[in-house]
């Protein structure tokens, strides 16, 4: 009712409200074109500025990276990942997600190409080419070792 009731209002407002009121609400204004042009007042927008995205280092953080990623992969398209090179708690994230994550993996084929592309923050980033997908790595370790960051995604 109340939906109705304010919709009834905004019918009732006066269609000849004074220009004064509306001046009030304007949100710009448009020149007449049939007049002679007038000068711009308003001083042009900056112009957004970019910042870079830092640079990516040439070697890996950790040298093993590679050869793990590699298995990683491979026991996941054999249907057992392996929870062991991973930390407690990405093993458990990536247990939550095992019945989404296995079937893609199975379904991208036989990797075509797995090179290192840069690292950045202690991680890795791989671009990995399957059989029917390109994809982007990356993979980061703790001070023990093990696999504490894995992240994949679509290659842009």
């Amino acid at each position: 009712m109340k939906p109705l009731l304010i919709a009834a209002a905004l019918l009732l407002v006066p269609v000849a409200a004074p220009t004064a009121a509306l001046a009030q609400v304007a949100a710009a204004t448009v020149p007449n074109s049939f007049d002679r042009p007038t000068a711009q007042t308003r001083a042009p927008a900056p112009a957004a500025v970019a910042t870079p995205a830092p640079a990516l280092a040439a070697t890996p953080a950790n040298p093993r990276s590679e050869e793990v990623l590699r298995e990683i992969i491979a026991g996941g398209q054999a249907g057992t990942l392996p929870y062991a090179l991973m930390t407690d708690d990405l093993a458990g994230k990536v247990r939550a997600q095992e019945a989404t994550v296995l079937p893609l993996l199975r379904g991208f084929g036989a990797i075509q190409a797995l090179d290192f592309v840069g690292s950045q923050d202690g991680a890795d980033l791989f671009a990995v080419t399957f059989a029917t997908a390109a994809t982007q790595w990356i993979i980061g370790f703790d001070e023990g070792g093990k696999v504490a960051a894995l992240l994949f995604r679509p290659a842009a």
